[in-house]
């Protein structure tokens, strides 16, 4: 797994550099034209949101690509129980997919303030078909367990967030 994140950003830094430099620039912009009060703790959020979906699209459209490979399963569960759990390939299919879109949970629920799992769930089914069916067109693998994987990622994520959300709603009531 650390060999896997190493190689994500190593690859990914030229762009995730670019981009933060472009994103807080135009927030900078932003901010200063109408006039509105910097709060450090959003800006990181939403600075580190940037970052996380320009990893993702690296991972996404820079890795294994073969189009002499190009194939789908749309049958759920069949890849993610051919591998021993605690394996190689395991940690990184199943325990990948799923730590993969966590982040993109919690910064959905965040931005959106939302609590309710619907949105997240269908946020994160949305996104993960879009990148599914993206990864089938460029030559990859079409994958229904890598979609379902993604959902309990996002699920696990917006649940984080609730619980970070709790705690500070008891902070504030406790300060009051």
């Amino acid at each position: 797994m650390r060999e896997t994140l190493l190689e994500v950003y190593k690859g990914a830094l030229p762009t995730v550099v670019i981009v933060m430099v472009i994103a807080i620039s135009l927030r900078i912009c932003y901010l200063y034209k109408n006039k509105l009060r910097f709060h450090p703790i959003k800006e990181l959020i939403g600075l580190c949101f940037i970052v996380y979906i320009t990893c993702l699209f690296y991972i996404v459209t820079f890795q294994d690509i073969d189009g002499a490979w190009a194939t789908y399963n749309i049958v759920p569960f069949k890849e993610m129980f051919r591998y021993s759990i605690g394996s190689r390939l395991f940690i990184k299919n199943v325990i990948g997919n799923i730590f993969l879109f966590m982040p993109y949970g919690f910064f959905v629920s965040y931005i959106l303030n939302e609590k309710k799992l619907f949105v997240t769930i269908t946020l994160t089914l949305l996104l993960s078909l879009a990148i599914e069916s993206l990864q089938l067109y460029m030559g990859r693998v079409f994958d229904i367990d890598d979609i379902i994987l993604n959902i309990v990622g996002g699920i696990l994520g917006n649940m984080f967030y609730r619980v970070i959300y709790n705690i500070k709603a008891r902070f504030s009531k406790k300060e009051n």
